[in-house]
């Protein structure tokens, strides 16, 4: 430990105690706190406050300076109200979404969130809330008059006043909160000043933080993202921009965004299990091997994020997923019956994940330089989650390292492998499994679709794969979309694609291009079959061998997806100092013997030097000099992390 205690000996006054308002606008991978593991969306003000305060005490000097409200702080807490319920929000006359003063007493007389964002700033932390996408439905309903920013008057264009179902685009409203919000239409003056009074008045607010959900991955509105993103960069206040949650999100998207915000999900929702855990690595290597780590972005840079950290004190996950229309199907219908609709009240718990498990998830976040944010109640903060979220190895390597990458994805060049080794010879089971999915339709693979007509003359729109002419092709039966029902309008704004897709001939389930509820980090999304409606979520266009989805823009393909029970990871990394950073991951069900060569690691980073030293992080073990490789029993679901000094 003599090592280590030499090495760090200046890192708090070099790193940690720096706000990121000292050195530019996300320049650094956000730290902070946000109230959704902890509290689902039914956070009082005193609460937030409370958590506020202590994040300020305990996390600040360790660089967590954002604390942040989720999603629904405008919805009544009352019997009824749930995640997508309909007609408990409070907004004002334009129709933009203000704090429920029944949670929020200091909201009250207009002031929003002005008081609450006054005394985050008091204690030297920056205050963010979590938005959705566009308009409200209810604010639709209403049809509320639009504000013009630049006058305090309605906005006026063409002789007349603009109001919301002007601009609301009901057939676009968010696949997984259908009775929320909507997209709307930004080629419209009307449109653009309506989010322009969004955003003006969060800044008014003292926001320095907004978290955009349900326009990104299978979600995908890029119009709203870029005049949002043109929006917060006129605006003299600056405001990290975060999107959410980025279900199926991968580079090639991924690609046309970075440049326009600060953050954005790649994963569904990260939740306490191992199978969330484990979900993240094929994605971390993704975005990772695409360069897009720490590139710039709005005003600064730009990161993936893969999603807070649910350790310490939570609610119970399933509160926070949105209810099915049909109760008796839903999972938390128990539940909702001893707590009350949306109560979320309860039941709250420790985070499941074992302490292996939790070290593997902070060291991933750290070695991928994904934002830090936490989501536990910090008023049961303990001091083994503290541990983590302040270590000072993860910490610096997170900020400060570079060169960071999957080093078993070299293996195949050469250039770097791994060895393991088990006791137990148990098999590792690989699934692989054929799921529709979503792409840029940029991307060569989206084009490969045919319409095929069978004899009894039902059209068809297939994907054949060009490598395997023996496997049957994927089909789907081929419709007009219906017209509009009762209570559906049709579509004003924008051209819209009329093909229904079917799973079967005689069925009336219509395949849709995301899911209708918020998915889990583990998930994949594979599209959902449901009653055919007149919805841009089940609308396609069918043209040149894509297929376009409405809703988001994307093309779909068919790809092949391979889910494995277990296995070995490693990364590497290198430190602003010279240090070598190396992290086994242990993916198996059993102890595994891992092992590299230093030759091997040099080799990955175009070092010189073959003679290094280090220790190893958890066990807090000298290695002293390594000869010719590192090896380590590595718990299951465990890491080792190992800092190595090679002169």
């Amino acid at each position: 430990m003599v090592f280590f205690e030499l090495f760090y000996g200046s890192f708090w006054e070099t790193s940690e105690t720096k706000s990121q308002g000292d050195i530019g606008r996300a320049s650094l991978p956000p730290r902070g706190w946000n109230s959704y593991d902890s509290f689902c969306w039914t956070i009082t003000e005193e609460e937030f406050l409370q958590n506020a305060e202590l994040v300020a005490q305990r996390l600040k000097p360790h660089g967590y300076e954002y604390v942040v409200v989720d999603f629904l702080w405008y919805r009544k807490k009352t019997i009824g109200a749930y995640t997508d319920s309909y007609g408990f929000d409070v907004f004002d006359e334009w129709g933009r979404m203000v704090p429920d003063p029944g949670r929020w007493p200091s909201s009250q007389g207009g002031k929003g969130f002005s008081e609450v964002a006054g005394k985050v700033h008091s204690m030297g932390l920056k205050f963010g809330i979590h938005v959705m996408r566009g308009l409200s439905l209810q604010a639709f309903n209403a049809n509320t008059l639009i504000l013009d920013t630049t006058t305090g008057k309605a906005y006026e264009e063409a002789g007349r006043q603009w109001r919301a179902q002007d601009i609301g685009i009901k057939e676009r409203t968010c696949a997984w909160m259908k009775n929320g919000f909507m997209s709307v239409n930004t080629k419209l003056g009307a449109g653009r000043a309506f989010l322009r009074s969004l955003y003006q008045q969060y800044a008014d607010w003292g926001v320095d933080f907004v978290k955009l959900d349900c326009v990104f991955g299978d979600d995908l509105d890029l119009d709203e993202i870029i005049v949002v993103s043109e929006v917060l960069n006129e605006l003299s206040r600056p405001i990290i921009y975060s999107l959410s949650p980025g279900t199926n999100a991968k580079p090639i998207i991924a690609k046309e965004v970075s440049g326009l915000v600060n953050m954005y999900r790649v994963t569904g929702d990260d939740w306490d299990t191992w199978e969330d855990v484990s979900a993240h690595f094929n994605v971390a290597r993704d975005f990772t091997a695409a360069n897009l780590v720490g590139v710039k972005g709005l005003k600064g840079k730009s990161w993936p994020d893969l999603d807070m950290l649910p350790l310490g004190w939570l609610t119970e996950a399933e509160l926070c997923f949105p209810l099915g229309q049909n109760k008796e199907e839903n999972p938390a219908r128990n539940i909702i019956l001893r707590f009350g609709a949306g109560s979320n009240d309860g039941p709250h718990r420790y985070c499941r994940l074992n302490l292996d498990e939790q070290r593997t998830q902070v060291t991933l976040w750290s070695m991928v330089r994904s934002p830090l944010i936490f989501g536990g109640d910090m008023r049961k903060l303990d001091d083994a989650t503290f541990s983590l979220l302040t270590n000072p190895t993860l910490l610096e390597i997170n900020w400060f390292s570079s060169n960071n990458m999957e080093a078993c994805s070299l293996s195949s060049t050469g250039k770097h492998s791994l060895s393991n080794h088990t006791e137990d010879k148990e098999k590792i089971n690989v699934l692989e499994t054929r799921v529709l999915a979503l792409r840029s339709c940029k991307d060569v693979k989206a084009n490969g679709w045919s319409t095929k007509v069978l004899d009894n003359n039902v059209e068809k729109v297939c994907w054949e794969e060009n490598s395997n002419k023996r496997k049957a092709p994927f089909c789907l039966n081929k419709r007009e979309a219906l017209s509009a029902s009762e209570g559906e309008m049709v579509y004003q704004h924008q051209n819209l694609g009329r093909l229904h897709l079917l799973v079967t001939e005689r069925t009336e389930l219509c395949v849709g291009a995301s899911s209708n509820r918020k998915l889990t980090a583990n998930e994949i999304s594979r599209g959902s079959f449901s009653r055919c409606r007149s919805h841009a979520n089940q609308m396609w266009e069918n043209y040149n061998g894509t297929l376009m989805n409405s809703y988001s823009g994307l093309c779909a393909i068919m790809d092949f997806v391979r889910a494995s029970s277990g296995g070995i990871r490693s990364w590497l990394a290198t430190g602003r100092r010279g240090e070598i950073y190396l992290a086994f991951f242990n993916l198996n069900n059993q102890v595994t013997k891992m092992s590299a060569k230093i030759s091997d690691i040099t080799n990955a980073i175009h070092a010189t030097s073959s003679k290094c030293s280090g220790t190893e992080v958890w066990s807090g073990t000298n290695l002293g000099a390594i000869k010719d490789s590192i090896s380590m029993s590595v718990n299951a679901h465990g890491c080792a992390l190992f800092v190595l000094n090679c002169t």
